[in-house]
């Protein structure tokens, strides 16, 4: 994609007129920066929950018992989805995200007592209004977790200063991922034998190593277009019976893309950053991921 006036005129439309940030952020890393600021605190000698910033989608949960081996978190929104995340026991802050909508929200942190058995440390019921609909799909969370000055951020910085508009970024920023990132196969058996149990994105790990599965693909892309202010979401489902991860994201012309984020110059196309990247483009890769209706999302981060 060329810049055209067109294209400058997209870029200011995106940034001035719909207001997913209050700065240009294609240029730089001004991104929201999610924080712990203690205004609204539930907490107990177990586990804070910091619900401060609700209506910009996320909190901020801690765990205060060090001995404690293993914590999960669950958050059921207005959606009845029933999101689980697993929590560090060494006091530091983690952000999850609300991404259902507006409604209600019960947060509720649980600890090992013995075995697969937990028990209840915290909990909170929250009715959240969301400043708008992308604020979770703007910022950093436990899954997409990227930081200003961050690898991912100056990377993607990179990748995109020449760019005109949010969807010549897109197209760059997927260029370059399945380009310079590579399927790690071996630890992809891993977790299918179940060796590997859980697994969460680490974004730094991903940029040294230059490899990943698809949970790490669908991350690193998302955290990249998020950081430069186009909303995305993580999406976590199944293409056809294999669970799997890709991305969904929002323009202006467009609204929601559903899976399908790949302009070609004549029509959308899939964008799965993992099968773009294992599959080489491939027309078998290209009739599975076809217009989408392999994939079945789940859950969003």
């Amino acid at each position: 994609m060329k810049k055209t006036l067109m294209g400058i005129f997209f870029t200011l439309a995106f940034v001035l007129t719909l207001g997913y940030l209050s700065v240009d952020t294609f240029a730089g890393s001004s991104f929201p920066v999610p924080v712990a600021s203690g205004v609204n605190v539930n907490g107990n000698e177990r586990a804070e929950i910091d619900y401060s910033n609700v209506r910009d989608g996320y909190v901020m949960i801690r765990f205060l018992n060090r001995e404690i081996t293993s914590v999960r978190v669950t958050i059921v929104g207005p959606d009845g989805i029933n999101y689980q995340y697993r929590l560090n026991t060494d006091g530091r802050w983690e952000v999850f995200p609300l991404t259902a909508g507006n409604g209600s929200y019960t947060i509720r942190v649980f600890q090992n007592v013995s075995g697969n058995q937990y028990s209840l440390a915290n909990s909170l019921t929250v009715d959240v209004t969301l400043t708008n609909e992308f604020a979770p799909f703007l910022r950093p969370n436990q899954f997409v977790d990227f930081a200003p000055g961050s690898r991912v951020v100056t990377q993607a910085n990179s990748i995109v200063r020449n760019s005109g508009s949010a969807l010549e970024s897109v197209s760059l920023i997927y260029n370059w991922v399945i380009e310079n990132i590579e399927y790690d196969f071996a630890f992809a058996a891993r977790v299918a034998n179940g060796q590997v149990t859980t697994h969460v994105p680490d974004l730094a790990q991903t940029m040294q190593t230059r490899m990943g599965i698809c949970f790490d693909y669908a991350s690193l892309m998302t955290a990249m277009l998020r950081s430069q202010g186009i909303p995305t979401r993580l999406v976590i489902g199944y293409v056809g019976d294999v669970f799997h991860a890709w991305i969904s994201i929002h323009t202006p012309e467009t609204g929601w893309i559903n899976n399908i984020i790949w302009f070609d110059g004549a029509e959308w196309r899939i964008m799965d950053p993992t099968f773009a990247a294992t599959g080489n483009q491939s027309a078998e890769a290209m009739r599975l991921i076809g217009n989408g209706q392999n994939h079945r999302s789940t859950h969003y981060h």
